[in-house]
């Protein structure tokens, strides 16, 4: 037994030397990529609806009751047409006594000028006394000033009586009504929403981006997603400042050229294409990206086949793709598969190397 054990320790000291030797080309076998520089090409794709330029919520000036709507939705509009109406039993009265108070106050104002006129001829011939023409002129101005208090009084009736009719502004397309015939509506409380007739835009919820700062003024395409039209062409006109609370997202707004006075795509759902080339970067494959406590890093691999664990400030996101602005160089070879049971200093041999 003894001779038995003791064989076996005298191969395996024969055979330890040669397998130490082997042991120096047992590289790691990785996937290993050449980083390049590339333009940062962006194909910002946008998702939303297309919307009139300007809308208008309208309101009644005084509450009551509703007696009658006029419009439907999507109906055309024109100036000064009316729209809705409310209860105007209390204001036509209002006015029938206003009108009643300005009769007789031009009447009082007439007798009162004819009475001053009277008392001024008789001082001038001298059969009247100048404290009763002072008195007759007296009375004359009380009068007129009645009379503008009962004709300013109908012009206020008047107004009342026509603020129960809810009326165009301008031409316009009705895109929503929020009252129906008996509803009981209060002063200013919106009713009704119009598209004016002076441009459209297309209007996008956009998560937020620093390319976002650079959007006005560019170009856009815009293709329509359920209605069939050609691709259309718009200009950035609007980023919002800031950040939705309600949505987390940044609204774009695009106006859309030569559909002026266009209706029919209200409401409708585009799309819209934006290509942006803000600057260039060194690119690797995501698969390289990796991290260094609270950095990006890659392992970058060096001329005598030792890794390394590099800091890099990733610019951004590409497809399959990172653009990183700093950190890397072009040309140098970094791991683009395979790093998981890297160390730094660790071999590595290329399983195939790629551009």
């Amino acid at each position: 037994m003894s001779k038995l054990i003791l064989s076996a320790v005298m191969f395996c000291l024969t055979i330890a030397p040669a397998n130490a030797q082997g042991t120096a080309s047992d590289d790691l076998r990785v996937g290993i990529v050449t980083a390049q520089t590339q333009p940062l090409a962006i194909d910002l794709q946008l998702s939303g609806s297309i919307e009139a330029i300007d809308t208008l919520d309208l309101g009644f000036r005084q509450g009551g009751r509703v007696t009658e709507v006029l419009v439907d939705e999507g109906s055309r509009v024109v100036a000064d047409q009316p729209l809705a109406r409310v209860n105007s039993v209390q204001q036509d009265q209002a006015l029938n006594v206003a009108e009643a108070g300005l009769l007789a106050a031009r009447a009082a104002e007439g007798q009162a000028r004819q009475a001053s006129e009277r008392a001024a001829a008789l001082l001038q011939r001298g059969a009247g006394t100048r404290a009763s023409a002072d008195q007759a002129e007296q009375a004359l101005s009380q009068a007129q000033g009645v009379l503008e208090r009962a004709e300013a009084a109908v012009e206020q009736a008047r107004r009342a009586v026509a603020d129960t009719v809810l009326r165009a502004p301008e031409a316009a397309v009705v895109t929503a009504k929020m009252l129906a015939p008996g509803q009981v509506v209060a002063a200013a409380q919106p009713v009704m929403t119009l598209a004016t007739l002076n441009g459209l835009e297309a209007v996008f919820q956009v998560a937020d981006d620093p390319l976002l700062r650079d959007l006005t003024g560019r170009e856009v395409q815009l293709e329509t997603l359920d209605v069939r039209r050609p691709i259309m062409s718009g200009t950035v006109t609007e980023v919002a400042p800031l950040v939705d609370p309600a949505t987390g997202t940044v609204t774009v707004r695009a106006r859309i050229a030569g559909l002026q006075h266009g209706t029919a795509l209200l409401g409708a759902s585009v799309r819209g294409h934006l290509r942006l080339e803000p600057s260039q970067g060194v690119v690797v494959p995501w698969t390289a990206l990796m991290r260094q406590g609270d950095s990006s890093a890659v392992w970058t691999v060096d001329e005598d086949g030792t890794v390394a664990l590099t800091p890099v400030t990733i610019g951004h996101f590409g497809d399959g793709q990172i653009f990183v602005s700093d950190g890397l160089q072009d040309g140098q070879r970094v791991v683009g598969e395979g790093s998981q049971l890297l160390y730094p200093g660790r071999r590595v041999q290329a399983a195939q190397e790629r551009n």
